[in-house]
């Protein structure tokens, strides 16, 4: 296979992400390489023939926990590796299926989508929303000196999940006219490009903002009624690079003189807004009616902080030791324990994998664990 090659270089970049612990951990790259192999049938005959398959389902395999959904990273090895994929063959990217993320919208209250934002609309000349886009700490800063035409803030970090969330919170306050990009546009996932695509063309029938060069621009929760709506409501303007304070603070002030509308949380609460926010039934998770014991036994975790592992000590309901555990992550302790059936109460299972993960977080901080505060786990115990 060439080295120039979009295959070489698709590979390229998912081989450098996958030698990166926060990248394995990530569910960009999950999503990247599910999306990959999901398509396997409908690739092109240069795919099949390449090694790229074979890599992706390698690294499927060294796909650790997803610990978050995204980084937000300046530069998106899964995001790049999809985006020259798309270039390559966009016929076949159209047939491409990107992990749906759902999120709660609440009622009741603004902002409903929630999310890293700081809320400023508490009364009149507040027109202005601003994303940061990929620089979480430029939204902490623009807050702090909250200027007064400043209606909400915070980051946007994906071009899917990240602008879905802006839109609707935007489109159930009526005061925002404007949506002041700012901050550094991640390469790979390229949320401000988006946005100004969306604003210039809309979306597709299949929802997808229409030129966008971003890996996954694809509104999944959303209506054509509440993209329409937003475009109609509010101005997306282009400050993406920008990281000066006062300079971002003063386009605020000028955006607000050209606003014929004042901001009023009563009017967005009190009034319905024409647009029906769509998401997924929130269920209220509560205390269980009744605990039922695994009679497979119990497990005691003990920590080694000094050796960097996990042990885990394995007990019979008359207290007989029935096996001990060793690893070095939470994963594999559980997996272990999975894979022979020495679990069987999917409660017990979900409790046993909270504890591991626990005691992993707490080893790699330095911290004592203590189990759920039922056993005193000392951390010089040895197995």
């Amino acid at each position: 296979m060439s080295k120039k090659s979009p295959l070489y270089e698709i590979q390229t970049e998912l081989g450098k992400g996958m030698e990166l612990a926060n990248c394995r951990k990530c569910g960009c790259m999950k999503d990247t390489l599910e999306s990959l192999r999901s398509s396997d049938s409908s690739f092109p005959q240069e795919v099949e023939s390449s090694n790229l398959l074979k890599d992706i389902e390698r690294w499927r395999d060294q796909v650790e926990p997803i610990k978050y959904a995204c980084l937000g990273c300046e530069y998106c090895f899964p995001a790049v590796a999809m985006n020259i994929f798309n270039q390559a063959y966009p016929e076949e990217a159209l047939r491409t299926q990107s992990l749906s993320c759902l999120f709660e919208v609440r009622d009741q209250t603004w902002p409903p989508v929630p999310g890293e934002y700081f809320a400023f609309c508490e009364g009149p000349s507040c027109p202005v929303a601003v994303s940061t886009l990929g620089n979480v700490e430029l939204a902490g800063r623009l807050a702090a000196i909250r200027p007064k035409e400043l209606c909400l803030v915070g980051k946007t970090e994906t071009e899917n999940i990240g602008i879905e969330k802006v839109i609707k919170n935007a489109i159930t306050n009526p005061a925002i006219q404007f949506l002041l990009l700012a901050g550094r546009d991640s390469k790979g996932h390229r949320a401000g490009s988006t946005f100004l695509a969306l604003a210039e063309n809309g979306v597709d029938e299949g929802m997808k903002v229409i030129g966008s060069p971003s890996k996954r621009p694809i509104l999944r929760t959303l209506t054509r009624q509440e993209v329409e709506s937003f475009r109609k409501q509010v101005q997306v303007v282009d400050l993406i690079g920008c990281e000066d304070i006062e300079t971002i603070a003063k386009k605020i002030r000028e955006l607000s003189e050209t606003s014929k509308q004042s901001c009023s949380c009563e009017l967005a609460l009190g009034e319905k807004t024409p647009v029906l926010t769509s998401a997924v039934s929130v269920l209220e998770a509560v205390e269980p009616a009744k605990i039922e014991m695994d009679r497979a036994g119990y497990f005691v975790i003990l920590p080694q902080p000094g050796k960097k592992i996990i042990i885990v000590e394995h007990y019979s309901y008359d207290n007989s030791l029935l096996r001990v555990i060793r690893g070095q992550n939470a994963r594999n302790i559980y997996s272990k324990i999975i894979q022979n059936g020495w679990v069987t109460q999917l409660t017990h299972a979900a409790y046993l994998g909270k504890e591991l993960a626990r005691a992993e977080l707490l080893i790699e901080r330095g911290l004592n664990y203590i189990q759920d505060g039922a056993y005193l786990v000392r951390s010089d115990a040895e197995p």
